[in-house]
C-alpha cells in the first residue's frame, strides 16, 4: 500500500537508542522506503543493530556522531527524510557534564540543519520532549534550543526547500532507563519499591506508539512548527502499585508484602509534566492527534496552513500538563500495560535497581 513515505530515502540518528531501533524496524517492515540510513556513535549496538536486520538489503549503517557537521552532509547525499532521534537524554548526566549537553543537544541540532539544508533534504522532524516546557535542568534548556534551532532554521531559508519541525512526547514506558525496568527488578528482589513522590503525574505512551506519532507527525509537517502528542496520565505510586499486584506473584512474592519508600524528587525533577505552556497556548491550535504550536514570530516564516477539516479547535486555551488532566484509573492503567505488553518487555533483560 503506498504511503508519503513510499520510495523516500531515510536518515535515522541515534538508530541504536530506544525511538531510534523501533523507528528504524517499523520504516522496514511497515513502510514502502527506498532506504534507511542509521547512525549512531555506539560501535557495539550499530554492529549487534546490523546483524539484526541482515535479512532487509535496503538499510546501511555508518558509525557517526551527529557533532561532526563534515560526517553529517556526506551521510545525507540524496536523503529524503531525516528523522533526528540522537540525544543526551538523562536529566542527572547531563546536570553533571552541561558542555557535553550543549555539544550534542545544541551543536548537535545545528549540524544537522545544516547538513540537511545543504543537502536539500525535503524534511527534518526533530524529537523533543516535555523537559523542554518551562525547563528546570540542563537537558530540558539544551532540548528547548534544539526545538527554537528547528523553528528559526525555515526563517534562514532563501527558498522554500527543507521543512524543519519538531515534535514533543512525554515518557515512552519500556525504554531504556524509564522507571518500569527499575521497579520490576525491585518487585523481583522482593521490594521495597522505592518513589520519589506519591503525587507525581506522567503523561504515558509505549514505544511504539511514540514512534507511530513521529511517523505521523512527519506526514502532516509544516516548518517550524512543534508537535505536541496528546497521551493519557498515570499517577506513578499507581504505577508501582499495579506492578507489584502483577509481577510480585511471578516471583513468588506476595503483594502486600512489598513496601513502597518515599525517597524524594530529584533535582530539577517536577511533580508534574508539562508538555505546553501558557505563553504556546496563545499560538497553537488542537488537531485530533496532536496540538501545534506556531511558531512565536510567525510573520518571519514561510507561512503553510491546514486545511480546516483536520483542525479540531483553532482556540487553545488550557496549557497541557499532567496535573490538569484526568488521570487513568488503576484498572485502565493495568489494562494500557497488557494492551502493550509492557509487563512482558519488563521481563525479558536485566536493569539496575537502584535509583538517584
Amino acid at each position: 500500500m503506498e504511503n508519503f513515505l513510499s520510495q523516500k530515502r531515510i536518515l535515522v540518528t541515534g538508530s541504536c537508542g530506544t525511538i531510534g531501533s523501533e523507528l528504524t524496524r517499523q520504516l522496514l517492515e511497515d513502510y514502502q522506503v527506498k532506504e534507511v540510513v542509521c547512525i549512531d556513535n555506539n560501535e557495539s549496538e550499530l554492529f549487534f543493530q546490523e546483524q539484526k536486520h541482515l535479512a532487509h538489503n535496503n538499510i546501511r549503517f555508518g558509525l557517526a556522531d551527529i557533532r561532526d557537521c563534515e560526517k553529517l552532509r556526506r551521510m545525507m547525499q540524496g536523503i529524503d527524510i531525516v528523522f533526528h532521534t540522537a540525544a543526551l537524554k538523562h536529566v542527572i548526566l547531563c546536570e553533571r557534564n552541561p558542555f557535553e549537553a550543549v555539544q550534542t543537544n545544541i551543536q548537535g541540532v545545528k549540524n544537522i540543519i545544516t547538513a540537511a539544508s545543504e543537502n536539500k533534504v525535503e524534511k527534518v522532524i526533530f524529537t523533543s520532549s516535555d523537559k523542554a516546557v518551562n525547563p528546570t535542568n540542563v537537558m530540558g534548556t539544551s532540548k528547548l534550543m534544539g526545538e527554537r534551532l528547528m523553528t528559526a532554521a525555515n526563517s534562514n531559508q532563501r527558498a522554500e526547500t527543507t521543512i524543519f519541525a519538531s515534535t514533543r512526547f512525554g515518557n515512552v514506558l519500556g525504554s531504556r532507563g524509564s522507571v518500569i525496568p527499575i521497579f520490576k527488578e525491585q518487585i523481583k528482589k522482593g521490594g521495597p519499591i522505592t518513589l520519589t513522590d506519591p503525587e507525581m503525574t506522567r503523561f504515558i505512551m509505549s514505544i511504539k506508539q511514540a514512534v507511530q506519532l513521529v511517523i505521523d507527525s512527519a506526514e502532516i509537517a509544516v516548518g517550524g512548527y512543534v508537535f505536541i502528542t496528546k497521551m493519557p496520565v498515570i499517577r506513578i505510586k499507581d504505577l508501582a502499585e499495579v506492578m507489584i499486584n502483577e509481577l510480585a506473584p511471578i516471583y513468588g512474592h506476595i503483594p502486600n508484602n512489598i513496601k513502597i519508600n518515599i525517597i524524594g524528587s530529584k533535582p530539577g525533577e517536577k511533580l508534574y509534566e508539562e508538555l505546553m505552556n501558557h505563553e504556546e497556548t496563545r499560538r497553537a491550535m488542537e488537531l485530533e492527534k496532536y496540538f501545534v504550536v506556531k511558531p512565536a514570530f510567525e510573520g518571519l516564516y514561510n507561512k503553510s496552513s491546514y486545511s480546516q477539516n483536520k483542525i479540531v479547535n483553532e482556540i487553545v486555551t488550557n496549557p497541557y500538563n499532567s496535573s490538569n488532566e484526568s488521570v487513568l484509573s488503576k484498572e485502565e492503567l493495568r489494562k494500557f500495560l497488557l494492551t502493550h505488553n509492557l509487563f512482558e518487555e519488563c521481563m525479558v533483560a536485566s536493569h539496575p535497581d537502584k535509583r538517584y
